[in-house]
């Protein structure tokens, strides 16, 4: 996983998802729900890369990823993004490996 720790990093990434697919996974880590998803995603077999933003760290970044995609900023969020924007997310308990691995079956 890597960490998008600027907002000029988050535009370049959006970018690229027009020609590589990608999970954006916002979490809190203060949060017990954030610690349980990230245990989720690594164990995740998928060759998609996965991003990450610290929300407590990177408020900027969260807030430009709510605004750039219209999505509701929750904590923890999961997202696949293709093509410039979001086109699934899961969030806090519902981020589990099966219907994370069956999203990425049917929309990539």
């Amino acid at each position: 996983m890597k960490r998008v720790k600027t907002i000029e990093a988050w535009e370049k990434l959006l970018a690229t998802s027009k020609e590589q697919p990608f999970l954006l996974f916002k979490l809190s880590m203060t949060c017990f729900s954030s610690l349980s998803a990230k245990k989720e995603l690594q164990k995740l077999e998928t060759d998609l890369p996965i991003y990450t933003v610290i929300v407590q760290m990177d408020k900027a970044v969260s807030r430009a990823i709510e605004e750039d995609l219209g999505v509701k900023h929750e904590s923890p969020q999961l997202l696949i993004l293709k093509d410039g924007r979001g086109i699934w997310q899961a969030t806090h308990y519902h981020i589990k490996n099966p219907l994370i691995t069956e999203a990425i079956e049917t929309y990539l």
